[in-house]
């Protein structure tokens, strides 16, 4: 077994789509509309979905918002150089919520960004 995906709700699959892939470098795997339900399907990561796990954006027409919630975390991705990462993030319009630095009680350098939708990502160190 391996994890295949994880779905989140999104409230503009266009925004969403440039962030995921123009802020974070993840690319649109597969996309396809659900007339018949009113909703939409993309796919995104860093790698075909036969080999990686990805992340289903899923777009359920006229809905603009969702209340995420307090049980969500956040996703997580491993960079080499965590702080050019969050300069690169910043300079193409993402939102860095938490610059690097170690984590509290620990020594492991993370950071946070936050997409269109509010969900969290945390960056690690050489993950």
């Amino acid at each position: 077994m391996r994890i295949l995906h994880t779905m989140l709700r999104v409230g503009d699959l266009e925004r969403s789509l440039a962030f995921y892939c123009d802020v974070l470098g993840m690319k649109l795997l597969r996309r396809k509309d659900y007339p018949g339900g009113e909703f939409t399907l993309a796919f995104v990561g860093y790698g075909e979905e036969s080999h990686h796990t990805v992340i289903e954006l899923t777009y359920n027409w006229g809905v603009s918002e969702y209340d995420l919630g307090n049980a969500y975390g956040h996703i997580a991705l491993g960079v080499d150089d965590i702080y050019k990462t969050c300069q690169d993030i910043q300079a193409r319009g993402g939102k860095v919520t938490r610059e690097p630095g170690p984590m509290k009680h620990g020594s492991t350098v993370i950071a946070f960004v936050e997409d269109p939708d509010g969900y969290k990502v945390e960056l690690i160190q050489g993950k």
